[in-house]
């Protein structure tokens, strides 16, 4: 590397550093604890000792250094080499970076795109990341399975790697069947056309530092056994799981009950394959101390026998996509729910139709972002609403906080019938009681409306309708119109608001 190349990141980064070391220093509400120890003293300190024009880089000891360096590696975007540019800037940065590495967490990441040795060469010991290919070469993908091979598995402590083409997954999966004592992170995805079952022996058996482990179109029979060894997993994706890998709600909790670190658990099916004999519930529940998300897509009786084992004390995000069905028995998934206390502070609910599907979401009062997602996936908006009218049932008790409620349709949209019968819509629309503002858009607003002009007893607390897309009064349609003058009789006025 010549001399002028050598001097510009120099330059770009130590005035990047000190600048941001100069902000620091008089930014009195800034918490010096956010970014370590050793900024407290110096935050601490008189001003005469640290004057904002006296600062440089140079007079920073080398835990401040450390701290500076732990602050830019881990801010966004993350990644794995985002070290290499601050050991390159001079022969200092490079010596406290290297004599810090466990707090720097610093990681060699393997791409394949040349042999692993030449990379071992050039840098110290270190643990390494086997990562996704950047390209589909063949190449990348044996040097891949090669670095699985070799001897320096114990080393790995992330492997990452998706949509694994069939070609290559036949060498791959048996290069993983040892032991990966260092493994903290394991994401597989395999192409869909690939259903190979992993045997009992992946990963040796035994995973004890895995924080998160993700399997995409993975079969994995023995899985059970091995969730029971990764007590340190912290997130936790089953996705895709074919009719091979079908694992029972039993093993699974199991497994499940072990875990006390779990924060996310995603499970989700191919297809609505779920044994006919169901065993009763169990008389006691495992609990999962820090579960805050749950995510789910199968059919509900699987999902009803998973929450009949469990406890979630501290859920505050749930996302189910349900196979549509034509009996929707769920008093688990609304029990769970009715006791979560932060969906209990939800005011505000959305039914959103597709051609995919119906979606129910909410939104926390304090937050504004989705906390609860239910979803039924059918293409016939009748299919839709009988669904989801099922599943908002009068024992659905959260349905009676909303005072918002917006009903609108993506595009494309659903298979429209004009003969459909208006009372999928009442059926729908009744257990929300509470609702005061009612927010329509798409083409499903003349639906509903036509529904609400048959009957003045369903929203009864309804004070504003919001019809989205409408430049004008003039545009509003008559059926809304019919159903605004029937309230005002019965004593209960609603106002319509056109909304752009």
């Amino acid at each position: 590397m010549n001399f002028r190349h050598r001097r510009r990141p120099l330059r770009c980064y130590v005035s990047l550093l000190t600048g941001f070391v100069k902000s620091l220093f008089p930014c009195a509400a800034c918490s010096p604890t956010a970014i370590g120890g050793p900024f407290q003293a110096l935050l601490e300190a008189s001003p005469c000792e640290h004057r904002q024009d006296q600062v440089t880089v140079n007079t920073l000891p080398d835990d401040v250094l450390v701290e500076i360096f732990h602050f830019y590696v881990n801010c966004w975007p993350v990644r794995t080499n985002k070290w290499h540019t601050l050991v390159h800037v001079c022969q200092r940065w490079r010596h406290v970076m290297f004599a810090s590495p466990n707090r720097l967490s610093l990681r060699l990441e393997y791409t394949g795109k040349r042999p692993m040795s030449e990379m071992l060469d050039v840098w110290p010991v270190l643990p390494m990341v086997i990562s996704q290919p950047h390209t589909l070469w063949e190449v990348c993908w044996r040097n891949v399975a090669v670095a699985l091979e070799s001897e320096h598995h114990h080393r790995i402590c992330g492997i990452d790697l998706f949509n694994i083409p069939t070609s290559h997954w036949g060498r791959l999966a048996p290069a993983m069947q040892k032991p990966f004592p260092e493994l903290t992170f394991l994401r597989l995805s395999v192409a869909k056309n690939t259903a190979t079952s992993l045997p009992d022996s992946f990963l040796g058996g035994s995973t004890p530092l895995l924080r998160h482990l993700t399997l995409d179109n993975c079969p994995f029979p023995g899985l059970p056994k091995q969730l029971l060894s990764a007590n340190q997993l912290v997130v936790l994706h089953l996705l895709n799981i074919p009719r091979s890998g079908c694992i029972s709600p039993q093993d699974l909790v199991t497994a499940l009950s072990v875990m006390s670190r779990l924060g996310t658990l995603r499970l989700e099916f191919q297809s609505p394959l779920y044994p006919a004999s169901r065993p009763p519930p169990p008389l006691t529940r495992s609990v999962l101390p820090v579960l805050t998300r749950l995510e789910f897509r199968g059919v509900h009786e699987y999902l009803e026998d998973i929450l009949a084992q469990i406890e979630v004390p501290f859920l505050n995000n749930l996302d189910v996509t349900f196979f549509i069905d034509i009996d929707f028995v769920i008093p688990q998934l609304h029990q769970l729910i009715s006791q979560t206390e932060s969906f209990k502070t939800c005011d505000s609910a959305t039914v959103y139709t597709s051609d995919r599907g119906i979606r129910f979401t909410t939104l926390g009062i304090t937050n504004r972002l989705p906390e609860l997602s239910i979803e039924i996936s059918c293409k016939e908006l009748d299919g839709q609403l009988a669904s989801l009218a099922q599943i908002c049932s009068s024992s659905f008790l959260l349905l009676s906080t909303f005072v918002q409620l917006h009903i609108t349709d993506g595009d494309p949209s659903p298979h429209w019938k004009d003969d459909m019968e208006t009372t999928q819509w009442l059926e729908l629309l009744y257990p929300f009681t509470a609702v005061k503002d009612l927010v329509l858009s798409g083409r499903v607003a003349p639906h509903v409306c036509q529904a609400l002009e048959e009957v003045t007893n369903v929203l009864p607390a309804l004070q504003n309708v919001f019809l989205r897309d409408l430049s004008s009064m003039e545009l509003v349609p008559n059926r809304i119109m019919t159903f605004v003058a029937a309230r005002k009789l019965s004593g209960h006025p609603v106002a319509v608001h056109p909304r752009e």
